[in-house]
């Protein structure tokens, strides 16, 4: 604590303050683990190792990830009580506000889980009722930034998008690929169309590398791989929707593959953000997991035992991945929470415009003329 505060000037924040929306990414991944090992637990895949390791995992990645989720949750809350003009400020982060998506992908996939909430053997009101409670957050959440992408909000998509937002694009096809397994068709197909047409402008804007878009730091990387989720959750949602894994999902996952591929290739890229360990490290589970789930769907289609080699290679990598993230998690859990990656770089303060010590040349480079923007 006092190394903290002799090299950032000002006394370390309270927990609740340095508890950002980033961690919501850990629950996520723990939650994508339950999903993925779910479906290989279903029966239709035959494994070198026995049936019992699949159940095993299944239940111990459930009941984490909602233990989790849950503590997070609580934890947020809490934060917003105490703590709303930091929340406040996360909303107007370009990178943070995507990771307010985070919880209820996770609470969505969680749901998906056969052994305590089988969506086929809950009542349809109840059902439905579950999953209208967490997509409704997802669709505000969507309604207000895309809103400002698509009217002259004060943010442009060319100036604010990075990796991360993919998530509320991830959003989208989780919550369709929920609403088939309710049956409920129209709102999976509305909420897959929404979905993929941003994937397609998010992707292009990203690919371009516009000038007017701010380069992401190093140690945030990672959530580039955030690129591979979308469009393995795209192919997993539409295999749901169309009832078999077609000719669509399987463009989709070889597009995942090539991502995946793509960015292997090119280890230097993340070289400085694995210098120290930091909570970005969780954004290669998640990408990772959904490959692997949408490689499990196109191996039961396809049959071949190259594609059973891949969803087991895939599915083996995420697991170890996983549980090595948890044990640095709890070996450098200070690290996690750390000032130097709370939500306020030293060089950035949130400040009212109405705030006695606001000078003129403060507030015209203030962008939306209610807070500064908290930059990366």
């Amino acid at each position: 604590m006092a190394r903290m505060q002799q090299e950032t000037g000002h006394p370390p924040s309270p927990f609740l303050a340095r508890f950002h929306a980033d961690l919501f990414r850990v629950s996520m991944a723990l939650a994508g683990q339950a999903l993925l090992w779910r479906t290989l637990s279903s029966g239709s895949f035959s494994d070198p190792w026995p049936p019992l390791f699949n159940s095993i995992v299944e239940k111990s990645f459930w009941l984490l990830a909602a233990l989790v989720l849950s503590s997070s949750s609580l934890a947020y809350l809490f934060k917003s009580i105490f703590h709303f003009h930091v929340v406040k400020a996360e909303f107007l982060d370009r990178w943070r506000v995507n990771y307010l998506f985070a919880p209820w992908i996770a609470a969505i996939l969680l749901l998906q889980w056969s052994k305590f909430f089988n969506w086929g053997h809950l009542a349809p009101p109840i059902s439905r009722a579950l999953w209208c409670a967490f997509t409704a957050a997802v669709l505000l959440l969507e309604v207000k930034i895309y809103g400002q992408w698509f009217t002259k909000g004060k943010r442009f998509l060319s100036t604010v998008a990075n990796p991360s937002t993919h998530l509320s694009i991830i959003a989208n096809f989780a919550s369709a690929q929920a609403a088939a397994r309710l049956n409920w068709m129209e709102p999976a197909l509305f909420l897959f169309s929404v979905g993929i047409v941003h994937y397609l402008v998010v992707f292009v804007t990203l690919y371009q590398r516009l000038p007017c878009n701010a380069s992401s730091p190093a140690r945030l990387q990672p959530a580039i791989f955030l690129s591979i989720a979308a469009p393995s959750m795209a192919s997993v949602a539409w295999a749901s929707i169309s009832g078999h894994f077609d000719t669509a999902c399987k463009m989709l996952h070889f597009l995942s593959i090539f991502l995946f591929l793509m960015l292997i290739v090119r280890p230097t890229l993340f070289a400085k953000a694995m210098k120290k360990f930091n909570s970005a490290w969780w954004a290669y589970v998640f990408p990772v997991t959904t490959l692997a789930l949408s490689s499990a769907e196109y191996s039961v289609d396809v049959g071949s035992a190259v594609a059973h080699g891949i969803r087991r290679a895939m599915s083996l990598i995420s697991l170890a991945m996983t549980l090595a993230l948890i044990l640095l998690t709890l070996v450098y859990r200070k690290a996690v929470f750390d000032d130097d990656t709370s939500l306020f770089p030293k060089q950035t303060k949130v400040l009212p415009i109405s705030s006695p010590t606001a000078s003129p040349a403060m507030e015209k480079h203030v962008p939306d003329q209610t807070t500064l923007e908290v930059g990366r």
